[in-house]
């Protein structure tokens, strides 16, 4: 659609001719995010520079009705950031600085756009971190990971997104500044603040960030443990769990994602394990000799055939870049993948991963597994060519189905990367008609004229019903074809 030329006018007048682009060439760069199955070219695409900008750019799209989807860096992995037709992007990349950083209140307040990684470059000299690391924190925004309340490796020890924010000051749809949160930890009446975080745009739009630090660990060791039996690499994540060891990250990989990952990186995994399981720990150094000395019995006791512990941080490093990097590497096996982000309780890591390897050989499509096995939150990154439309297809039911299975067992839709486009129809597994009406009902309280990133994250009820009859005319009835554990 071609954008109304007094929106144009008016948005330029408000922020600049260079903030507001409207070629072809221009827009086609943000025609998705991470998610590439979902593709919409965004009508008009505006970068405002500052807090103002933000707030004169809602209200504008507020005069004239248009709808507003907010994006930082692109990275997301469930098309949350996917243009809408006839509305505008608001692109928050510029909004960068970071405002403060307090080693006294261990705090720092930062602008959207600044990546995660950055958060902790500023607070390192202060010996202190920011704990949510996801894969892609060289590049993913702070504004980012709360609209989706990221995880990363070490959130099994420190958290996610919600549990390390302190304050968000949002614009709402009409352009006024609401904080939710407080700089202390209290606040006063309900807290907004966990309901605003993983509400993927669709209830305002932050515009600043207060986020916890934490002190830089003593000591920090980080082991490596190769199993021949995926099963017993499951089980043995419980068992450390259950032998009151908390680990800062405890991450699982299987035999594909494993030697995707070091033939890209060449971290050192050993090519013949069947599974490997990575696991640091870190705190006052004589906790960490203690919990490494148990950690690596058990590990044995589990079955591995082989228990390393990094030399040093350089080794350290070394093995986590594998990890890190796993996502890219597995993309190399294939044309194209798609990445799901399904949560299960702990105890039904091996049967999970079982069915989903008979779903795989099922489905004809291999699904590579790296993921937080810590915390139950499961990434099988399904290979496919989008270049045949049926193999696409495929993937996507195959990812259906995946999401269900979870749900079945206990588990959600989604862990980390939100529930955007991608996500819709399996929402309508996770939750009945009254809990979508209550999301429903939270959104037109804070967004009356549903404007910002409509159509994404909350199923309406007609797509539940759609999907529930697609669901039926595939022979399938939802979970009849799921094992019960």
């Amino acid at each position: 659609m071609t954008p109304d030329p007094a929106l144009v006018r008016e948005l330029r007048e408000s922020l600049g001719p260079a903030a507001v682009l409207t070629s072809a060439e221009s827009r086609v760069a943000f025609e998705c995010d991470a998610l590439t199955a979902h593709r919409q070219i965004p009508d008009l695409v505006v970068l405002p520079s500052s807090t103002a900008d933000v707030q004169a750019v809602l209200r504008v799209a507020t005069r004239h009705g248009v709808p507003v989807v907010a994006r930082g860096a692109g990275t997301g992995l469930s098309g949350g950031a996917l243009p809408v037709e006839g509305g505008l992007l608001l692109v928050l990349s510029k909004l960068d600085r970071i405002l403060e950083v307090d080693p006294r209140r261990r705090i720092a307040r930062v602008q959207p756009g600044v990546t995660n990684l950055a958060i902790s470059e500023a607070a390192r000299p202060h010996g202190l971190f920011y704990a949510p690391d996801p894969s892609s924190q060289v590049a993913c925004t702070i504004g980012g990971n709360v609209a989706e309340n990221s995880g990363g490796v070490h959130c099994l020890k420190y958290g996610l997104t919600v549990h390390n924010l302190l304050a968000v000051t949002l614009a709402t749809s009409d352009g006024e500044l609401v904080t939710v949160g407080s700089p202390t930890g209290e606040e006063p009446g309900l807290s907004l603040l966990p309901l605003f975080t993983g509400s993927e745009g669709l209830l305002g739009v932050a515009v600043e960030v207060t986020v916890r630090l934490v002190p830089t660990p003593e000591r920090i060791e980080l082991l490596m443990a190769a199993f021949d039996d995926v099963a017993r690499c499951a089980d043995a994540v419980g068992r450390v769990i259950a032998s009151g060891i908390l680990p800062a990250g405890l991450e699982m990989m299987d035999s594909l994602a494993l030697r995707a990952a070091e033939a890209f990186a060449r971290c050192g995994y050993p090519q013949d394990a069947a599974a490997l399981l990575l696991c640091e720990l870190d705190g006052l150094n004589h906790d960490v000799e203690h919990q490494l000395r148990a950690t690596a019995t058990l590990l044995e006791e589990c079955g591995a055939t082989s228990v390393r512990v990094a030399a040093d941080a350089a080794e350290r490093a070394r093995l986590w870049s594998g990890r890190k990097s796993a996502f890219p590497a597995v993309g190399r096996l294939a044309p194209d993948y798609y990445c799901m982000d399904g949560t299960i309780p702990r105890r039904h890591l091996a049967a999970v991963l079982e069915r989903i390897d008979a779903m795989s050989k099922q489905a004809g499509l291999r699904v590579a597994n790296v993921f937080h096995a810590g915390d139950g939150n499961l990434h099988p990154l399904i290979l496919f060519d989008a270049g045949h439309e049926e193999e696409l297809h495929r993937a996507e039911r195959l990812g259906a189905d995946i999401l269900e299975l979870c749900v079945e067992v206990g588990g959600t839709v989604t862990g980390e990367h939100g529930v955007g486009v991608e996500k819709l129809g399996p929402m309508c597994t996770q939750f009945g008609a009254d809990e979508l009406e209550v999301f429903h009902a939270i959104k037109r309280a804070f967004d009356p004229p549903g404007r910002l990133n409509p159509g994404k994250a909350v199923p309406t009820l007609a797509r539940c019903a759609d999907y529930g009859a697609l669901r039926v005319h595939d022979g399938k009835l939802p979970f009849a074809h799921l094992p019960r554990f």
